[in-house]
């Protein structure tokens, strides 16, 4: 046999295409005549197989080309019906691992390959289906030539028409105007169960599927009323035996020579299989194939649906359910069990809706979505959320475990004719996530607001980093004071940005996003560079001031390696002695950090850096570990402090807090510790502090935060300069 040259494919695997093609080629072969030579044969499925490859790993991906094939196989008169069934059957049991390379299969290479099979047995029966109407036309006009004959040239066209008429392998049926058979050849007959003389005895209405029935009339009047001389449609009969006949279904009307209706011709061919195909591949392009449910293309055909023909005051709801923690149970048991266990969850959720007609379907991994359609508002939707959750919740017996798993459901209820799907499962994810973020094991409503709150601390999360390139942040610095002389001894660096929109920002609106999108620690290195610049500047300036800075560190920075380095060229390259500068942590980041925090704590200590807990009290801390750290000062915890109040307020709890405090101050200069109180609002506050021997007191009956050149002047007053 002659080589077989291939058609360039670098895309896909030219060996598998070869093998696949030559493994096509001996089947269509088998399975009915072909008109072609193997070698031939095998040259033009290789063809059509690097199509398909190519097709499969196309971007944008179109299943148009599978539809081409499916015309060529037609055109190629390969039209066995067992040949399409092995196509169709084949790109889905072996195609992809034979044709495409290792490792370059689309993510959604199972969704690709539904839509090559359906394209190609859509381009394929379409095909066959003009091919059949282009034999029925012949035929039609054949038959109409021979019945005129007949009358002109009595038994030769006579002889001629019945031999169309009797051996046609479809059906072929001859009515007049009121519907009443007047014949019908053999195929006819036999398709639908009767003999040809009991359907010349009925009427064609009486063959019409009861479903169609009104349609059919609708399509027959037509014709006889002269609307349109054919009609072509896929159409159901009724068999003789009550079963179900599909058709391709072509009809005309004959006419008399003055244009008055004369009788009508139908040609019908069996499409029954055909058609069973088209649906078995229709439900697997729209149903999840592992646990059965609706996927998220035929939800979504179904949301949209809904919204399209509501009316006004008619309410659509969703719920959207994703298991918590199921990648554990994926990780330790294995992907087995756990889609065992998808598939008992996805049926009790069918299950525990069906009484009310809700879609349950799955949009993937291990989320599900119920439509609730026509509701009466949120009470129905929470009620179906619970339900669900309910559902889920009870243990699952699979593969030898009890699993108990949770789920969380993001609830969305909203009139259908003010939304549309795609904000309508924006919002359910969205309140899917508060769900996940509020616990887990539970529901959540959406709410509009919140929302718009959570778009807007995004937006501001996104233009963090240019807001930082761009130089749109601040220093302000707060006077911390001597609460025995009233001088000036530090500052604490607190960070503002400027926002081009919003104006000036406080730490409150930035800081959290900047931790969560790990910002923190670029911005802090920025932080800690300008408040040196300053505090350089301000001892250039007052060298008797003495003047110490004190800048805050977050966690992450503490944890990173480079932050002895950073901070050594902080002071090096402004010229400031390290003694003039204080790293504040809070108490939870020092206290839970047992090995690389604290020697990076040791280090800073080395260079001269003065180092201070934040906000002492409110964390956890080990008094003993406490004693270890290089820590040169407290500050003690707002609250504490806003506990003492002047003595017409006088309460069990603000002695509990003065108690508080002085115990504070005892221990910490027991450990030789200097003490700064927080939040420092009413001169009663500082007399009582500085009773306690409190060291130092900040907040706002010291001065609020303020730019630096204002530090310089409060440093030219108290020094006299």
């Amino acid at each position: 046999m002659a080589a077989v040259r291939e058609p360039p494919g670098d895309e896909v695997s030219r060996a598998g295409a070869r093998g696949y093609a030559a493994e096509w080629a001996r089947a269509v072969r088998r399975l009915g005549f072909v008109p072609h030579d193997a070698a031939e044969t095998q040259r033009l499925l290789l063809a059509h197989t690097l199509r398909l490859g190519r097709a499969l790993r196309a971007e944008p991906f179109s299943a148009e080309p599978a539809r081409e094939v499916g015309r060529a196989l037609v055109e190629a008169h390969l039209t066995d019906p067992g040949m399409l069934e092995w196509a169709v059957r084949g790109l889905g049991e072996g195609f992809l691992d034979r044709v495409l390379p290792d490792g370059a299969y689309p993510k959604d290479a199972a969704e690709r390959i539904a839509g090559l099979q359906g394209a190609l047995a859509a381009g394929f029966a379409r095909a066959l289906r003009d091919r059949t109407f282009a034999q029925q036309e012949r035929i039609a006009r054949s038959a109409w030539q021979a019945r005129d004959e007949a009358e002109q040239a009595l038994r030769d066209s006579e002889a001629r028409f019945r031999a169309v008429f009797t051996g046609a392998a479809i059906g072929i049926g001859i009515a007049d105007t009121d519907g009443r058979i007047i014949d019908v050849n053999q195929s006819f007959a036999d398709m639908l169960g009767y003999s040809v003389e009991e359907l010349r005895q009925v009427n064609v209405g009486s063959l019409f599927h009861t479903d169609d029935a009104a349609g059919m009339w609708e399509l027959y009047q037509g014709l006889i009323e002269g609307t349109h001389d054919s009609v072509r449609v896929e159409k159901r009969y009724q068999r003789k035996d009550g079963s179900s006949l599909w058709t391709d279904l072509a009809v005309s009307l004959i006419r008399h020579h003055d244009g008055r209706p004369r009788f009508t011709v139908a040609m019908i061919e069996d499409i029954t299989d055909r058609y069973a195909l088209q649906q078995r591949l229709r439900f697997q392009a729209l149903h999840d194939p592992l646990t059965g449910l609706p996927n998220r293309t035929l939800f979504f055909e179904t949301l949209g649906r809904v919204l399209g023909t509501a009316g006004a005051g008619r309410r659509v709801g969703v719920c959207f359910l994703d298991l918590d923690g199921f990648k554990a149970v994926n990780d330790s048991l294995g992907h087995d069990l756990g889609d065992r266990l998808l598939v008992v969850i996805a049926r009790r959720l069918a299950d525990c809706v069906a009484d009310h007609g809700h879609l349950v379907a799955r949009m993937g991994g291990d989320e599900f979505v119920i439509l609730v359609d026509g509701g009466e508002g949120l009470d129905e939707a929470v009620a179906v959320a619970e339900a669900a959750l309910a559902a889920v919740a009870t243990p699952v017996h699979v593969g030898g475990q009890q699993l108990t798993v949770s789920a969380s459901v993001g609830i969305v209820d909203c009139p259908a004719d003010e939304t549309s799907a795609s904000e309508l499962m924006k919002a359910a994810d969205t309140t899917l996530y508060w769900a996940k973020r509020e616990g887990r094991g539970r529901w959540a409503v959406y709410d509009p607001e919140r929302s718009a709150r959570d778009i807007a601390r995004s937006s501001l999360a996104a233009k963090l980093p240019a807001a930082l390139d761009r130089g749109e942040f601040v220093v302000h610095y707060q006077p911390i004071v001597s609460l025995l002389e009233g001088r000036m001894l530090a500052v604490e660096a607190l960070v503002r940005w400027q926002h081009p929109d919003l104006g000036l920002l406080g730490p409150d609106r930035f800081i959290a996003l900047a931790e969560e999108t790990g910002l923190i620690v670029q911005l802090g290195e920025w932080v800690l560079r300008q408040a040196c610049r300053d505090a350089e500047r301000w001892r250039q300036r007052f060298p008797d001031a003495q003047l110490v800075v004190s800048v805050n560190l977050a966690a992450r920075q503490a944890d990173d390696p480079a932050i002895v380095e950073t901070v050594s060229d902080a002071l090096a390259s402004t010229g400031l002695p390290a003694e003039l500068l204080q790293l504040e942590l809070t108490e939870s980041a020092v206290m839970g950090t047992a090995g690389e925090p604290l020697r990076s704590l040791r280090r800073l200590a080395a260079l001269g850096v003065r180092l201070a807990i934040d906000d002492f009290g409110t964390g956890y801390s080990s008094l003993a570990y406490l004693r270890r750290l290089p820590i040169h000062c407290l500050k003690l915890a707002g609250p504490f402090v806003e506990g003492i109040r002047g003595e017409d307020s006088e309460t069990a709890a603000d002695h509990r807090d003065e108690r508080i405090v002085d115990a504070l101050v005892r221990l910490a200069h027991a450990l030789e510790l200097w003490v700064t109180a927080e939040a420092v609002e009413t001169g009663v506050q500082a007399e009582r502090l500085r009773a306690l021997r409190c060291d130092t007191g900040q907040g706002r009956l010291f001065g609020a935060p303020v730019p630096a050149e204002v530090i310089a002047d409060r440093l030219a007053e108290q020094e006299g300069a």
